[in-house]
């Protein structure tokens, strides 16, 4: 782990780092580029080749699509604990997402013309849900279900399988309840490039969310234009932001179930107390070695986590502004003077009995946040998301006469006579 302290010489330079942009590199940038050509020329055939190279898994383009009957047996074989779990988050993302939908409104300006605006789901959106050394079944409920709320009638999944062709049956369970409709087996860059563009087995969608690794995030970035997304939902990482009020065990355990999702994962924790910097540190290590994913866990906490000892909370404060982290938990007894100082977490977790896990699986709002500083520019994925908006305008005869001249001013200034006409020719009778 990396520990750092406003103190040290280099203070300034690690501010600097800590403010990042949301870009892939150079690398990343062109496989992408010619993974998403290659799809959009070859369709089918490019899918079933990437899925063999990628994935180890031999398909037939028949096979890439999950059957209902499949979905089916996943649910009705996963374990009562499981369909309960799954239950239980399932109907708190769906209220979430309900209480939280936008609603059809109408009004009038000040000329006297009738505006508003209505919300119709899309018809078709495509949610990625990816897999590696670990079935994020909870992704499934934390995309899928926010369409299914919105009333989104055509819900398309894409997830890797197996080297036997195989998807995880509990991420299947939890797909079938959340309310996808059609499920594939295709993961990576090539996924987002047949839900963006369409094959002879996967047709286009409008709308594409879902978290990802680099390539992913990166080919929704490309696609961008073809198809609408969400956000750029990359790796995950979290920060902490404590007081002396921060129990070192519970920000320890914080910490390690970040480190435990491997890879590029980063967690860093910003105080300005020292003893609790030293305990923090310690329990890290203590509380590592009696878990699972070592060979995950250990990579992360050598590369991934640092930890920051900042003059005071106010300064924490702009480091986080500074890294936009994905989960952000913030455990102050100040808490309502630091908290208005942040801006650019995709979610804040308040207080010791927080933890980010409960989010990541059950509370209510969907999990599938801004990465990589990208919470600078995106929020988190909700389901308004999945609503396009249209404005509705009427103007009445008297409504129409009054608006006549200030459209005349901006027509003439503008140069546009024709669209002074198309109001005065009505105002005038």
């Amino acid at each position: 782990m990396k520990i750092l302290r406003y103190t040290d010489t280099d203070w300034k330079q690690t501010l600097t780092s800590l403010n990042r942009r949301a870009e892939a590199s150079d690398a990343v940038r062109e496989v992408v580029s010619g993974v998403i050509r290659e799809v959009r020329t070859r369709g089918d055939e490019a899918l079933v080749e990437f899925t063999q190279r990628f994935d180890g898994a031999d398909l037939t383009p028949e096979s890439l699509r999950v059957s209902g009957e499949d979905l089916e047996a996943a649910w009705q074989a996963a374990a009562p604990d499981l369909r309960k779990a799954l239950e239980a988050a399932h109907r708190n993302v769906f209220a979430f997402s309900r209480r939280s939908m936008r609603q059809d409104w109408q009004g009038k300006n000040e000329q006297g013309a009738e505006v508003g605006e209505v919300y119709h789901a899309f018809e078709r959106v495509g949610c990625y849900v990816p897999g590696g050394s670990a079935p994020l079944v909870s992704t499934a409920i934390m995309t899928v279900t926010l369409a299914a709320a919105a009333g989104v009638p055509e819900i398309v999944v894409c997830t890797p399988c197996g080297r036997d062709g195989t998807v995880n049956p509990g991420l299947l369970a939890a797909l079938r309840l959340a309310g996808a409709t059609e499920v594939y087996r295709v993961g990576g860059a090539q996924a987002i490039a047949a839900m963006a563009y369409g094959t002879a087995s996967i047709r286009p969608v409008a709308k594409i969310v879902g978290p990802g690794n680099s390539y992913v995030v990166e080919a929704k970035r490309q696609c961008l234009g073809a198809v609408s997304i969400d956000l750029l939902p990359g790796p995950s990482e979290v920060m902490i932001l404590a007081d002396a009020s921060g129990d070192a065990r519970f920000i320890a355990a914080d910490i390690l179930a970040q480190a435990e999702h491997g890879k590029d994962s980063q967690a860093g924790f910003v105080t300005d107390s020292p003893a609790l910097l030293e305990a923090v540190a310690g329990e890290v290590e203590a509380q590592c070695q009696s878990l699972s994913r070592q060979e995950q866990l250990r990579p992360v906490l050598e590369k991934g986590v640092f930890l920051i000892l900042a003059a005071s909370l106010e300064e924490g404060a702009q480091l986080v502004n500074a890294y936009a982290p994905e989960h952000l938990s913030l455990i102050t007894t100040r808490e309502a003077e630091i908290l208005p100082l942040i801006r650019t977490a995709g979610a804040i977790f308040l207080g010791n009995h927080s933890p980010v896990a409960v989010g990541d699986f059950l509370a209510g709002p969907s999990h599938t946040l801004p990465t990589g500083g990208a919470g600078k520019s995106f929020p988190g994925l909700t389901v308004d998301m999945f609503q396009r908006r249209t404005s509705i305008i009427r103007l009445s005869r008297e409504s129409c006469a009054l608006s006549e001249p200030i459209v005349r001013a901006f027509a003439e200034v503008e140069g546009l006579d024709a669209h002074g006409r198309s109001v005065s020719i009505r105002a005038q009778g």
